[in-house]
């Protein structure tokens, strides 16, 4: 129990640093999604759509592909890999990705917690039920389930 505590305390942090590096990336101005920064982006509607109404961006590619990457380091340091470990990795990264984007509205001087609203977030406007985006109500779950199944 110790160790579950001390996962979702790291969690927590790591998701709230990344998310202050990531509006000081983009700039405190409220321009989401890499929406100023000088990247790549592909939005062909086909992958619109399977990028949950959203282009895709160089920019967040290489930051998904890097934190993927690093949630697997300890498997690289000694760590045995099982499929057990493997589902609690998975599970942290998509828990920390949710996380880590509500923290950014949350800490970000342009929102706060009273702007986190659909018309407001272009980049997840085609998606959002029940006061969230689609995306939180669909990787929160799987997250969770992947997580604890680690334990098993």
């Amino acid at each position: 129990m110790l160790e579950f505590i001390a996962l979702i305390f790291f969690l927590l942090i790591s998701a709230l640093i990344f998310a202050w590096i990531e509006i000081n990336t983009e700039g405190t101005g409220g321009a989401g999604w890499a929406e100023d920064l000088p990247t790549w982006r592909i939005d062909h509607p086909l992958v619109v759509l399977i990028w949950s109404g959203r282009p895709l961006t160089g920019y967040h590619l290489s930051i998904l592909i890097f934190m993927l990457v690093m949630v697997h380091f300890p498997f690289f340091v000694g760590l045995d890999w099982t499929p057990a470990a493997e589902r609690k990795v998975l599970g942290f990264y998509i828990l920390f990705w949710v996380l880590e984007d509500y923290l950014w509205f949350v800490i970000n001087p342009a929102y706060g917690i009273k702007r986190f609203r659909k018309e407001l977030i272009w980049w997840h406007a085609p998606r959002w039920w029940m006061g969230a985006p689609l995306d939180y109500w669909v990787f929160t779950p799987l997250g969770i389930i992947l997580l604890i199944s680690g334990y098993f």
